[in-house]
Order: structure tokens, then C-alpha cells, then sequence
């Protein structure tokens, strides 16, 4: 009798016209009111039993939606991230129309390279402090020919390495030693950081030039983890001889790239086109080789060394940075 009092109340609850929230909500109280003891103490196979037609449906909506989050997961993981909240880059174009390939730097960055600057200059060593950077410089310069011998681009690409160090080791201690001070540092931290972003693009021009080996990968490794500590602390103590050490170093930079130059005249080392890279950062023709892109990196490397041989200078006068203009825009 109590079971056929339950299935009645069960088909009220079902096929009741209360509509849908009373339905609910009868059927809940009917069959929890004619329950037998039995099922009220065990009754997770009776609840199961009586609820298995929309647990199943809910099973079946829940394994729909975790199969559309894994399909979303998977598009997510092969789409490319493109804006940050929904802000997206603006297309940007070149001039001749065509879309700006890069990420790594905008067409505001690029530039002419100023290449009728004085590429035989050279500042010679007075103080104890110049003939110590100069030295050391040398000691470098015959370590890494002995190594590279006739290898330009491998040279080129090892001291690239390097000389993107020093600009942001001084940038970095002078923009800390800002905000120390709460004082401003007459535009050099800039100047610096922007020699180590010049820097940074020789390099990334280098790579698309030489493939670098594993054991040059790791040889750039250990050289930068080395020179940078050993850079940090070289600044500390004496920025006036580590501007001059770098001004020494871009010196030399200057030699091998004209050494490069005149591989490529002579024909030992192919004037390949050059990379597309190289083309939108120096604004190069499109017909540009191997010889232009090597003539506009020198000139950028004397530059440098004019830039850290008058910082050097100024500290040797006992001024600081600050008390200079720094030379910003000249690339």
C-alpha cells in the first residue's frame, strides 16, 4: 500500500500541473514523507534509483562542457596571445604601405645610420686608469683572435654579446642611483640603455647571419655571466675606467669590423644579401648585402666609443653624469 502511495505522489510530482517549481517542490516532500525506514537510513541506491534520469542528463552536460573546455584549452594553447584585456596593437605600416613585420622594435626605432663619423679616432691612454682599461682590452683582443682567427661573423657575434652588457649594467646602477638620491640624471640613463638596445639589434642581426653552434651558444653563456658580474662591480668601484674600458672595447669593435669589411672586398667572406631585419632597422635599400649592414654597424660602434670616452671624461674632470648632457638621439 505505501508503495503504491509513493508512486502515486511520484507521478503528482512529475506529470502535475503546479508547474515547474512546484513540481519540484512536491515531489521532494511527497516521497521524503512516504519513505520507508529502510530506504531513509540506506538510501543512497533509492535516491539514486529515483533520480537517475536527470543525473544523468546533468553527467551528460557536465562531460560537454569539460570536452569544450579541453576544445577551448587546445584553440587557446595554438592561438597567439594578441592584445593584453582586450587592447590591441594598432596595425602599423612602412611607408611603401606593406605591414610592419616586428615586434621586437617599431619603425619610430629605426634610423639612418650616420656613417661619416670618424672611424680612426682614437683616444690615447694618460692616467694610470686609461693605460689599465686599455691594457685589459688588449689582453681580450688576443684572446678572442686566437680563438676566432678569420671567423668574422663568429667574432662579431661573440662581441656583440659583450658589448651589450656595459650600457645596461651603467643604466640600470644610475637609474637605482636616481631614485636613491631622488634626483635626475641628466638624460644618461637613456643614453645608456638605448647603447645596449643598439647593441641587442647588431646582435640579433649577427644571428640571422651566423648560425651559432652549440658550443659557441655556450661560450656566449659562460663569457656573459662572467663579464656582466665582473662589469657590475668594475662600475661600483670606478665608473670613470669602466666608461673608458667600454670606449677601449668599442675601439676594437670599430678594428674587427673594418678587418670584416675588408674580407668582404676581397673576397673572402661572400656579400650575401642583407637580412630583412638589418633592412628595416638601418632603413638599408632593399637590395642592400652583406658590406652595408657591416659599414652601418662600425659606424654605430664608433658612436659608442665617442659616447663612453666623454663620459669617462667627465668623470675624470670630478663631475658626475648629471652635470653633462647626455648624447640621446644619435641613433
Amino acid at each position: 500500500m505505501k508503495n503504491i502511495i509513493l508512486v502515486r505522489s511520484a507521478a503528482r510530482a512529475l506529470f502535475g500541473s503546479g508547474g515547474p517549481n512546484y513540481s519540484r517542490h512536491f515531489s521532494t516532500a511527497a516521497i521524503v514523507k512516504h519513505v520507508e525506514p529502510r530506504y531513509q537510513h540506506g538510501g543512497s541506491f533509492y535516491w539514486r534509483k529515483m533520480s537517475s534520469l536527470p543525473q544523468t542528463k546533468d553527467q551528460d552536460s557536465e562531460e560537454d562542457k569539460k570536452k569544450e573546455e579541453l576544445n577551448n584549452n587546445k584553440n587557446n594553447n595554438n592561438a597567439v596571445i594578441s592584445s593584453y584585456w582586450g587592447i590591441t596593437r594598432p596595425k602599423i605600416q612602412r611607408e611603401d604601405g606593406t605591414e610592419w613585420p616586428w615586434n621586437c622594435f617599431m619603425p619610430w626605432d629605426s634610423y639612418p645610420a650616420d656613417v661619416s663619423i670618424d672611424v680612426t679616432k682614437h683616444h690615447v691612454p694618460k692616467s694610470f686608469a686609461d693605460k689599465f682599461a686599455f691594457r685589459s682590452v688588449k689582453f681580450l683582443r688576443v684572446l678572442s683572435d686566437l680563438y676566432f682567427k678569420e671567423r668574422y661573423g663568429c667574432h662579431a657575434m661573440m662581441l656583440e654579446t659583450i658589448a651589450g652588457v656595459p650600457g645596461m649594467v651603467g643604466g640600470m646602477l644610475l637609474h637605482l642611483k636616481s631614485l636613491r638620491k631622488f634626483q635626475h640624471t641628466g638624460g644618461w640613463i637613456k643614453a645608456l640603455l638605448e647603447e645596449a638596445e643598439n647593441e641587442r639589434m647588431h646582435l640579433m642581426t649577427m644571428v640571422e647571419l651566423v648560425k651559432p653552434n652549440w658550443h659557441e651558444r655556450l661560450l656566449v653563456i659562460t663569457a656573459q655571466g662572467v663579464f656582466f658580474n665582473a662589469f657590475f662591480v668594475f662600475y661600483l668601484l670606478s665608473p670613470k675606467t669602466a666608461h673608458r674600458f667600454v670606449g677601449y672595447l668599442e675601439e676594437e669593435a670599430v678594428i674587427s669590423y673594418t678587418q670584416h669589411l675588408n674580407a668582404i672586398e676581397s673576397g673572402k667572406v661572400e656579400n650575401v644579401p642583407a637580412p630583412a631585419i638589418a633592412i628595416d632597422y638601418w632603413r638599408l635599400p632593399k637590395d642592400a648585402t652583406l658590406k652595408d649592414v657591416i659599414t652601418v654597424i662600425r659606424a654605430d660602434e664608433a658612436h659608442h666609443r665617442d659616447v663612453n670616452h666623454f663620459a669617462s671624461d667627465i668623470h675624470h674632470q670630478g663631475k658626475e653624469l648629471k652635470e653633462a648632457p647626455a648624447p640621446i638621439g644619435y641613433h
